[in-house]
């Protein structure tokens, strides 16, 4: 049941981070998930259901973010699940579940949406496609003879997630295309957005500075560092939607998956990129964002040993720049570690919020800015000491009890230098111990 987030650790945010689920798990997660099992089993379906939506429910400050919402009655259960674009909506009975999304109007969907629709239908495996009179709608039918929670958090997972991208991608490739049933999204606080604007805007200018002071020679790898390194930043700490994160992500894949591009050529669309967001006005940034609830997770779950290989790596890595004195790009490179783990892989929630943590260390005056206590004076070149390691011991502390090898490390930490700190940080990262005794 690695899938489930248990025992999600306090998370004290103001803010939306990154994409995943930026808020707090029922600390009943795991018995409510057992009581579902043991509701099955004994042929109770409609509480079984009601036990299981009750174990994906999230909290901010202890209170509901009503990301599912459940209306009982007589002999069936009525749901909504809301993850970012899309509202799912669903009705159960002892015999099956029903459950749809709403894309667009049928009537405002053009042939090249419509075909992308029909190719999407492959590319599922519960869920499906398909119209109604006036809808063009993503549905899932379930059968409830076998039901277990595991059967049906897949299939949920995927109509949501999949609803959500589907309609984010539609708005970004199709925006004549009007999306249906978005009244549930809200509109961001518009001096929040503002900020986040003017850090782009001074990041991008940072970036190409950086770049100007790079060798001349043989310098394309560490441009590359550089520009995703800006990529991975501003998805993780400014979280755009619609045409940004499309683009970004495109750029992204490409980058890493096309093998008949020179990295120089690759470079060269990335800094096209960042120079076009550098140009994007204010009133069309603010047309990028929202304010939304979320159920799941959009990543799997990835391996302890898996994040260990990707730090050894990145810290060889780095160990050549320095040995080679190329010693602009290191403080650069430790940063884009972590964002690079938060944007590629489905983290433990002990290793998301303790690499959360170091980015908050790393970013001092975005955090700052956004009214965060400041870990890191960068002016002074000093931390504090006492409230990072306090930090790291509330993140672990909670699954000792399950992970009886898992220590805090603060105490561990080389505190000399913003450089060093990250580095002994990601070697007490990749030492952690997830076996459960």
């Amino acid at each position: 049941m690695d899938w489930l987030n248990f025992f999600e650790p306090k998370i004290e945010r103001k803010h939306s981070f990154g994409r995943g689920i930026n808020a707090n798990l029922s600390k009943d997660e795991e018995d409510l998930f057992n009581r579902s099992n043991e509701a099955f089993e004994a042929k109770e379906i409609l509480n079984a259901y009601e036990f299981f939506f009750r174990s994906l429910e999230n909290f901010s400050d202890s209170k509901s973010n009503e990301n599912i919402i459940i209306t009982k009655e007589d002999d069936k259960l009525l749901f909504e699940l809301f993850q970012g674009t899309a509202r799912v909506t669903g009705v159960i009975t002892r015999e099956n579940l029903y459950a749809e999304a709403i894309l667009v109007k049928k009537a405002s969907a053009n042939v090249a949406l419509k075909r992308l629709i029909l190719e999407r239908n492959y590319q599922l495996t519960y869920a499906y496609y398909f119209s109604d009179d006036e809808h063009i709608k993503l549905k899932l039918f379930l059968d409830n003879i076998t039901m277990t929670p595991q059967k049906i958090f897949f299939p949920l997972r995927e109509i949501a997630l999949n609803a959500d991208f589907d309609k984010e991608y539609t708005r970004s490739e199709f925006p004549e295309i009007a999306l249906e049933d978005i009244a549930h999204l809200k509109s961001m606080d518009e001096e929040e957005l503002k900020l986040k604007y003017d850090f782009i805007q001074r990041w991008i200018d940072e970036v190409n500075a950086k770049i100007a002071t790079l060798p001349s020679n043989d310098n394309a790898a560490m441009q590359s560092f550089i520009l995703l390194y800006l990529i991975f930043k501003i998805d993780y700490l400014i979280v755009p939607k619609y045409g940004i994160f499309q683009k970004s992500s495109k750029k992204i894949i490409e980058y890493f998956s096309d093998e008949n591009l020179t990295v120089e050529s690759k470079n060269e669309e990335i800094r096209e990129y960042i120079n076009e967001l550098g140009e994007m006005d204010f009133e069309e940034f603010k047309t990028n964002f929202y304010d939304a609830k979320y159920t799941f997770n959009p990543s799997d779950r990835s391996t302890h040993e898996e994040i260990e290989i990707f730090i050894n790596d990145s810290l060889a890595k780095i160990r050549w720049y320095k040995n080679n004195r190329y010693n602009q790009v290191i403080p650069t490179m430790y940063k884009y570690v972590a964002l690079y783990l938060l944007y590629n892989y489905g983290l433990h929630p002990v290793t998301k919020a303790l690499l959360h943590t170091l980015v908050e260390i790393q970013n001092p005056e975005f955090f700052s800015a956004l009214g965060y206590t400041t870990l890191y004076d960068e002016q002074n070149a000093t931390f504090s000491k006492k409230a990072i390691i306090s930090k790291i011991e509330d993140i672990i502390s909670p699954y000792q009890s399950r992970y009886k090898m898992l220590k805090p490390f603060g105490d561990k930490l080389n505190f000399t230098s913003l450089n060093e700190f990250s580095n002994s940080f990601y070697l007490q990262l990749k030492n952690l111990d997830f076996e459960e005794i």
